[in-house]
């Protein structure tokens, strides 16, 4: 289960929409039992492209800096799908670096972005409830 708040649903939205055509993605940071979503922290997609995403190094480098120095700690990424449904590809299972992590995929592929999370664990996916966050 991942708790979000419907701001940084917004702007997860947003930032999946600001990165067309290509892929965005950012990064989950959250508190260290990792189910809840304090912020996003939007990221530039050094691969830049339609179909795969990679989070800058140093941009992640910065927002887990930042994370620690408050306490938190990055415990999920997000990431767009321009034209395919909310579910992990196959490159987006074999590069699930974190078997802790929550993978949260926004999918443009209809007029209305759809949201959905999951856990990746030794390649096997399941997904998991998003309970929004009126906060």
């Amino acid at each position: 289960m991942l708790h979000l708040p419907l701001h940084v649903l917004d702007e997860m939205v947003a930032h999946a929409f600001a990165g067309l055509p290509e892929e965005a993605c950012g990064l989950l940071v959250g508190r260290a039992d990792g189910d809840e979503v304090v912020r996003f922290v939007p990221t530039t997609n050094v691969a830049a492209s339609s179909k795969v995403y990679t989070v800058d190094p140093r941009e992640h480098l910065r927002a887990d800096r930042v994370a620690e120095a408050e306490g938190l700690e990055i415990i999920g990424v997000m990431h767009s799908h321009t034209h395919t449904s909310a579910y992990p590809s196959p490159t987006d299972v074999a590069q699930a670096p974190d078997p802790s992590w929550h993978y949260l995929i926004v999918s443009l592929k209809d007029p209305e972005a759809s949201t959905r999370s999951y856990r990746i664990v030794d390649g096997n996916i399941s997904e998991e409830t998003i309970v929004p966050l009126d906060r």
